[in-house]
């Protein structure tokens, strides 16, 4: 690991912290008072520095803003009991960055510049962790071109930012979600797999037209067929479906989720029948029409584990079992939330202590 005195810290003079209301924070609108920040250029990563959070000036040709290459992830900090911060399965977020950078032709970051930026800033901004329960301090490592010149090509330099706001829980309610079988969010030799910017951006017009509805979110499906259901508006999704829990297997179009994987080995460990494999809309239709469908719920780091209410598909809407009723999913995010706020033992080693 990169010792944390070859990072130059910058303390910011203007602490916001004391200022900062935590009851009902709104979810990535109120930033730590400090990033950290690293620039690839020469073939090399350089200028660690933890600053002050704030404007980063850059050119309007950046080649980020004009050809897309922009990956992010995203993690949480809990404060534990005895006061410490933790942070979950950082490890695999790294794994995760790296095969989004790989793909998109970006240069992968070394996992002690990734864990000491995560380290060095929780440290020094650690007020800022936040006490209350289902509460939790967001990580947000970005790396975006910067060549400022016009040009189809992989750019030779970039930055990297690390980005913590303190956040409650994303969703407060059973969500209402449509199947959509016109858009599609990934397809087979995409990016689909890779937690890029444009993944995003093109999931946000039928996200939008949703809305008008009164959906909440999407159920992505296939591109090639559209039969088969894939992933939960920016979150993976998950069924208990004849008393087993299914999910879509990890391929090309669907992102590998942290909290998708922690989801299957906690409900490994209890004993419960997971399936990985093609999910259709039939089944699920089929399911919810006959009862055998008893539970939905969407995984991911924001949403941690969101139940859904009702499925919407071709103009007729299903309403499943309600949520006091559910037991798979209940009790796999309860055992998810006491791991990871330091209330139960941490038996499979996810915790990091920075």
């Amino acid at each position: 690991m990169i010792d944390t005195l070859q990072i130059k810290v910058t303390e910011t003079s203007n602490p916001r912290l004391a200022e900062t209301e935590f009851k009902d924070i709104p979810f990535g609108k109120i930033f730590t008072d400090h990033m950290f920040m690293a620039d690839f250029e020469d073939g090399e990563w350089k200028n660690l520095q933890i600053l002050p959070y704030g404007p980063i000036p850059m050119s309007p040709a950046i080649s980020a803003l004009h050809y897309g290459q922009a990956i992010f992830e995203g993690m949480k900090a809990y404060r534990l009991p005895n006061g410490d911060v933790s942070v979950f399965r950082a490890n695999k977020n790294f794994e995760r960055f790296n095969i989004s950078a790989d793909r998109m032709a970006m240069p992968t970051i070394p996992e002690e510049i990734f864990m000491q930026a995560i380290s060095a800033l929780i440290n020094i901004d650690k007020g800022w962790v936040p006490t209350q329960e289902n509460y939790s301090l967001y990580l947000r490592p970005v790396m975006f071109a910067t060549d400022s010149s016009l040009g189809v090509r992989a750019s030779d330099t970039y930055k990297f930012v690390l980005l913590a706001t303190p956040t409650g829980p994303y969703y407060t309610k059973a969500l209402k979600v449509k199947i959509e079988t016109k858009y599609t969010r990934a397809n087979e030799g995409g990016v689909g797999y890779a937690k890029t910017a444009g993944n995003y951006a093109r999931s946000l017009y039928p996200f939008a037209e949703a809305q008008k509805e009164g959906f909440d979110q999407l159920l992505w499906t296939d591109s090639a067929t559209h039969t088969l259901i894939e992933e939960s508006g920016a979150a993976n999704v998950m069924f208990v479906l004849d008393d087993k829990l299914i999910t879509a297997a990890v391929s090309e179009t669907i992102l590998n989720g942290v909290t998708r994987d922690t989801i299957i080995a906690l409900a490994k460990d209890k004993g419960i029948t997971v399936e990985e494999r093609k999910v259709t809309i039939a089944e699920i239709i089929e399911g919810a029409k006959n009862g055998k469908l008893t539970e939905a719920f969407a995984v991911g780091t924001a949403a941690t584990v969101t139940q859904i209410g009702e499925i919407g598909y071709e103009g007729e809407l299903h309403k499943l079992s309600d949520v006091s009723t559910r037991t798979v999913s209940t009790s796999l995010a309860k055992e998810l939330n006491d791991i990871r706020n330091g209330l139960t033992e941490d038996r499979f080693g996810w915790n990091w202590i920075v």
